[in-house]
């Protein structure tokens, strides 16, 4: 009597747990490392995993929920998804900035992972379904939107710094812990998806988001436990500083003030779409100007690096911006245009990281055999190839629906499901060549001062590609009433496809200059350092790091 979407959520919750149990072992095992990494990594590995796991199963229901329960257009629900998923990751900039001159990232995480467990249990509150225009509930979900914003803000860029903190500059292990952590995201996302995306779309909007609530309820809980095994990474760096009195509150006290007046104006932005892309533009123009004017006070070895990061930031709204349409438009192209078989819509969002924990190991191991060879490509060909194959995965998926789709009920034209494994497939090959190799990068080449704001950086990239990908959703809808058409779209991600591939092989052609830049025969620890962290700086990626290797 079962579905395909009951077995997968058993599946899932099995290897869930298989995976919670071997992460117990490792933490508990007597010795300082396990299986070649420090025990620290396999903590991050679970927190970040319940993170993502609360994030991803409440991203695969939020354009259907919007569409659905709140009753809003195509167009406007891919707009509200790329407005909240970009301010997801523009606000890391704060969080981000906060954690180098203050907090410290370990208490900038511990603060973003209360807010986001918050976030996600007021989620849970749907209203009586009657519609945006007439359910006063609705502000309930746009307070639990701005609390994901925030939370994800403080955690974030800082999570995946600790990561970088664990290892010297030069240790060869960075890349595949970086891979290594990127699959612990990667399984929480899977489950998020599987598990309480599945329950949200079958059973209640309400049930599937208060379980994601709950994974990040877990998810805070073993960052607690777990702070004996970052040796004091991630702390403040100036801890004094944090005690000292202003209008009788602590300084700290004071942080985690702005971090609540963050979600007043992130409730108010988030009902206004149309103001987050000037915003994002404006914000965006002032971040890459204070970058410049701190990477002019570094030697001209230091400064050249920076440069070659901004380059790297810059292909993220481009990469992001098809990639993250599988979050919006494409989610509902899937829910009308597919021949699923009877699988539920939100499985599929589960197809992008089952794929990457099959295929992180194979990157990681392939870049770690092809630098002993030397042989390895460069991080900007790297990221180049991945742009390249992210245009591929619309362009064979566009080819298919055109030549390969049927006929279903009522007369509608329908794609075979396997073109869309195809698109997961090839957009997930693309992200492991760019996300956690990008990542890598930013942690691998800032200044140990400069750690978290560029990682911010790298995030406001990818932020400015979910803004894109929502508004090029909605411009899909324009001229039916505010709804996608089969046509429409598939025009849309064929011209997508091409212009990713052309800007790809570009990328590829010019990565020689561009590694130049990055000096790498000079780079090297310094004296302490461990990257931003130990006694000196008191919290990369995401994903959302992604975060990248």
């Amino acid at each position: 009597m079962w579905g395909y979407g009951d077995w997968a959520m058993v599946v899932a919750s099995i290897v869930l747990g298989i995976f919670l149990i071997g992460g117990a072992w490792a933490v508990t095992r007597p010795q300082e490392e396990v299986m070649g990494h420090p025990k620290g990594l396999y903590m991050l590995f679970f927190a970040e995993m319940w993170e993502r796991f609360s994030y991803y199963g409440m991203r695969a229901l939020l354009t259907l929920y919007l569409v659905k329960h709140w009753m809003y257009s195509d167009g406007s629900a891919n707009l509200i998804y790329g407005a909240y998923t970009s301010l997801v990751y523009i606000t890391p900039v704060l969080g981000g900035w906060l954690a180098d001159r203050y907090l410290g990232q370990r208490k900038a995480v511990l603060f973003g992972a209360v807010l986001l467990t918050l976030g996600h249990f007021f989620m849970a509150f749907e209203g009586d379904g009657s519609g945006y225009a007439n359910d006063p509930t609705l502000n309930i979900f746009w307070l639990a939107l701005a609390l994901i914003i925030v939370g994800s803000g403080f955690l974030k860029a800082n999570i995946s710094v600790i990561v970088g903190q664990l290892y010297p500059r030069t240790d060869i292990r960075r890349d595949s812990a970086y891979t290594i952590f990127y699959m612990g995201i990667n399984l929480g996302a899977a489950a998020g998806v599987l598990i309480a995306a599945y329950l949200g779309e079958t059973v209640s909007w309400a049930l599937g988001f208060g379980l994601a609530g709950f994974g990040m309820l877990l998810g805070l809980i073993v960052f607690i436990i777990g702070k004996p095994l970052l040796k004091g990474n991630g702390e403040s760096p100036n801890p004094a500083k944090l005690k000292e009195k202003f209008a009788g509150i602590n300084l700290e006290w004071l942080l985690y003030g702005v971090g609540f007046a963050g979600v007043a104006v992130i409730w108010f932005l988030i009902q206004y779409q149309s103001l987050v892309g000037g915003i994002l533009l404006a914000s965006g123009i002032a971040l890459l100007a204070y970058v410049l004017f701190e990477a002019f006070k570094l030697d001209k070895e230091a400064r050249e690096r920076v440069f070659a990061m901004i380059f790297l930031i810059l292909l993220m709204p481009l990469f992001w911006g098809l990639f993250e349409q599988a979050g919006g438009s494409l989610n509902l192209f899937t829910d009308r245009h597919v021949d699923k078989g009877g699988i539920p819509t939100t499985f599929f969002q589960s197809i992008n990281p089952i794929y990457i924990i099959l295929l992180g190991p194979l990157f990681a191991g392939l870049w770690q055999w092809m630098a002993r060879k030397g042989i390895e490509p460069s991080t900007p060909a790297k990221m180049g190839l991945g742009i390249a194959q992210m245009g591929l995965a619309f362009i064979v998926m566009v080819w298919g629906a055109e030549n390969f789709s049927t006929t279903g009920d009522a007369g509608a034209i329908m794609m075979p499901v396997m073109f869309l494994f195809i698109f997961y497939l090839l957009s997930t090959t693309g992200e492991l060549c760019l996300s956690p190799v990008g990542l890598s990068a930013m942690n691998r080449l800032s200044v140990k001062h400069m750690a978290s704001l560029m990682m911010a950086a790298f995030f406001f990239g990818t932020a400015g590609g979910n803004y894109v990908a929502g508004f090029m959703g909605s411009l899909m809808g324009e001229g039916e009433g505010g709804n996608m058409t089969r046509e429409g779209a598939l025009e849309a991600y064929w011209s997508m496809g091409l212009v990713a591939l052309v800007v790809g092989i570009l990328v590829c052609f010019v990565s020689p200059l561009v590694k130049k830049l990055m000096h790498l025969d000079t780079l090297k620890d310094e004296e302490g350092d461990h990257l931003a962290g130990e006694a000196e700086l008191g919290e990369p990626a995401a994903a959302g790091t992604r975060p990248a290797q």
